[in-house]
């Protein structure tokens, strides 16, 4: 009698190949795809997200327009609405922390960062995709506002390579703040709190810079700040790249902040990077959200 034959199978155990990009960005881009695409399923949060800088751009350039001369520039109003669009930019693109308070707030209270938390994937990996979303919607809005623009007298006068290095420090800065915001956020425990937290300290980022008015017009003591204020070299920026009236007099030169304002706006970027993606990555490893 023979004995029974016994078939032994053995499970291969299933292999994740290793992403291109490595899978701290590969997890970070699900993380930021999730994000955006319920963006596009709460369509009322984009609707008012591109109202908002809007209203600002018909507000100043049609009630305190013909009020705010340009110094160095010729045309009434027509001049302070060229002088005005980059600053309305640079005021959209700060307010861009803003969201991500507000949305690691919300992921926080529904229990969503929690469940993150508990899947095999890169600590950095939610923060990072967040503010890579944070950032992506500032391009639709930006072309929102730039058409706008055009329509109320705004224009482009330094060419199309100039244009697009504009474009791309306005979104290195939307990324850089979107940071401040997660970190922010993850002290909140609701997303009122939040909401406040996220847009107080951004009034003095923009009121106290040359985002809506030219720095000589500000208290001597306030012009230190603004000059190096890191929002008044990205907004001066914009207006050089794109050949608008800057609004600078020869003291306002004084500044290395004001004479080299590309320069400073990405090093000031990478400050604030260098500073708080650290602080927020830890937070997020080390808070307890239950």
């Amino acid at each position: 009698m023979s004995a029974p034959s016994m078939s032994t199978s053995t499970e291969v155990p299933v292999v994740r190949s290793w992403p291109l990009l490595g899978w701290g960005i590969s997890d970070g881009l699900v993380v930021a795809r999730r994000n955006l695409l319920q963006t596009v399923r709460v369509p009322e949060l984009l609707f008012f997200s591109l109202v908002q800088p809007v209203i600002f751009v018909l507000m100043f350039a049609y009630v305190f327009g013909g009020a705010i001369p340009v110094p160095g520039a010729s045309g009434g109003a027509e001049a302070y609405r060229e002088f005005l669009i980059p600053g309305i930019f640079g005021q959209t693109v700060a307010f861009a922390a803003a969201a991500s308070t507000v949305g690691i707030a919300e992921d926080m209270s529904k229990g969503i960062i929690d469940r993150f938390r508990s899947l095999p994937m890169r600590t950095s990996a939610v923060l990072f995709g967040r503010t890579v979303a944070d950032a992506a919607r500032m391009i639709l809005v930006l072309t929102v506002l730039s058409i706008t623009g055009l329509i109320v007298g705004w224009r482009i006068n330094d060419g199309f390579v100039r244009a697009v290095a504009a474009y791309a420090l306005l979104l290195l800065f939307a990324y850089t703040v979107a940071w401040v915001g997660a970190w922010i956020g993850m002290y909140m425990r609701n997303t009122e709190t939040a909401n406040t937290a996220g847009l107080v300290w951004l009034f003095p980022l923009t009121f106290i810079s040359n985002a809506f008015v030219p720095l000589q017009t500000m208290p001597a003591f306030l012009q230190h700040f603004a000059a190096w204020n890191p929002l008044s070299s990205l907004v001066l920026s914009c207006r050089n790249l794109f050949g608008n009236a800057s609004g600078q007099t020869p003291g306002a030169d004084d500044y290395w902040s004001l004479q080299h304002p590309e320069a400073w706006t990405v090093i000031s970027c990478a400050i604030v990077l260098a500073v708080f993606v650290p602080l927020a990555v830890r937070r997020y490893r080390r808070a307890n959200y239950r």
